[in-house]
C-alpha cells in the first residue's frame, strides 16, 4: 500500500483582477516555476487554515478564504501531492507582498510557467476572464 498524498494548501489571492504569484526558489522542487502562495498542511490545522498561514508566511499578506476551487492530485518526482486550492482575498487594501511575490493580471497568468498540477486551475481562471 502506498503512502497517502501530501496535502498542500494553496491561496489563490485575487485583488482587482490581479493574482498573487511568486517564483519557486532555487534548491526547491520545481525551482523556477511560477506559484501561488501555499504549502504543506500541518497536523492539527485545516487546509483553509494552512492556506491562510502559508500565504502570510510567504508574502506578508493576511488573507481570508472566500471560496474553493477543485482539488487536484498529482505525482511529481518529489512526491504524490493532494493540492487544495482556495480563492482568497487580501484583508488589507494596498499592502504589497514580500519578494518574490507580485501581482499579475489574469491575462498575464497564461504567460507564466506553472507546474503541471496548476493547469486545470489556470484554465478556470482564464475562463473567468470572459465572464467579468
Amino acid at each position: 500500500m502506498s503512502d497517502p498524498p501530501t496535502r498542500i494548501a494553496i491561496a489563490v489571492v485575487e485583488r482587482h483582477g490581479q493574482f498573487l504569484v511568486g517564483e519557486r526558489p532555487a534548491g526547491k522542487p520545481l525551482a523556477g516555476y511560477a506559484e501561488f502562495p501555499g504549502g504543506r498542511v500541518e497536523a492539527g490545522e485545516t487546509p483553509e487554515q494552512a492556506a491562510v498561514r502559508e500565504c502570510f508566511e510567504e508574502t506578508g499578506l493576511r488573507v481570508a478564504v472566500v471560496g474553493r476551487y477543485d482539488d487536484r492530485e498529482h505525482d511529481y518526482t518529489h512526491g504524490h501531492l493532494h493540492l487544495c486550492f482556495f480563492a482568497c482575498q487580501a484583508a488589507e487594501a494596498n499592502v504589497e507582498p514580500l519578494f518574490p511575490f507580485r501581482w499579475v493580471s489574469r491575462a498575464d497568468l497564461k504567460m507564466l510557467d506553472f507546474p503541471a498540477a496548476n493547469q486545470a486551475l489556470l484554465s478556470v481562471l482564464a475562463a473567468d476572464e470572459t465572464t467579468e
